[in-house]
């Protein structure tokens, strides 16, 4: 486990990780070529289906092929660039931040702010892909896909001083959930059933959120792993048939 820095050696600037300026920029460019590219393939599949005249969605087709050029092309292409545009704004507004200073730590995605005071967080890491913070009652105050390089996470925490650890310390107190399992509080097999339901629709992520909010208030912390869940009790909770 890594010890907190001396404070001669934490900084005491703010740090904020987000995705370098190039990779922003080349995703866009990457979206906009392959909007542009669907939108010339829209061009050529239309021009096909308008002449056979067996070909399903005959009319359309033949509506959009009489499009004169160059009108057409750019038209197609000018769609396409920009759809590839408004997918990469939507991919950087899902994107995680994190702003760190010697108070607190900022986690943001989707527009939306959490954070935590320095005397909360008691330590964080990486599990996979997520950025995680512990609090004092072993429980998890944040669980947040990161996309950021990990190297440049860690390190940002440790030199603001925050205990940062290589793996979850409580790895090996996680079991896998199967419904009616013994241990859980009152109304928590309940809320990873209704979990489970969700990872395997691959529903929204903001729903599997709130019902590990929910967990969060009865005392159990819950990890997914292949669409499976595990779940450890935080500090003190008594255990009871859920």
């Amino acid at each position: 486990m890594d010890e907190l820095l001396p404070q001669r050696h934490r900084t005491d600037k703010t740090t904020v990780l987000t995705q370098p300026t190039w990779m922003v920029a080349l995703v866009y460019v990457v979206l906009a070529l392959l909007g542009a590219g669907a939108g010339w393939l829209v061009k050529i599949l239309a021009e096909w289906l308008a002449a056979l005249p067996w070909a399903p969605m005959q009319e359309p087709a033949r509506l959009l092929a009489s499009v004169p050029e160059p009108w057409l092309t750019v038209g197609l292409l000018s769609a396409g660039t920009v759809l590839g545009l408004i997918v990469g704004l939507i991919a950087q507004y899902e994107e995680l931040s994190v702003v760190i200073s010697a108070e607190r730590i900022t986690i943001t995605r989707k527009g939306k702010d959490q954070e935590f005071a320095r005397d909360r967080v008691v330590q964080a890491f990486l599990d996979g892909k997520q950025l995680v913070l512990l609090g004092d009652d072993e429980g998890e105050l944040a669980r947040e896909t990161c996309d950021l390089d990990a190297q440049r996470v860690a390190e940002a925490f440790r030199a603001h001083g925050y205990a940062w650890v290589d793996e979850d310390p409580h790895k090996g107190d996680f079991r896998r959930w199967v419904p009616d399992v013994p241990g859980l509080p009152q109304g928590a097999n309940a809320l990873l059933k209704a979990r489970a339901q969700l990872l395997e629709k691959k529903s929204s992520t903001e729903d599997l959120r709130e019902l590990r909010e929910e967990l969060a208030r009865l005392g159990v912390v819950v990890r997914d792993e292949k669409r499976r869940q595990y779940w450890r009790l935080k500090r003190g909770r008594g255990r009871g048939r859920g």
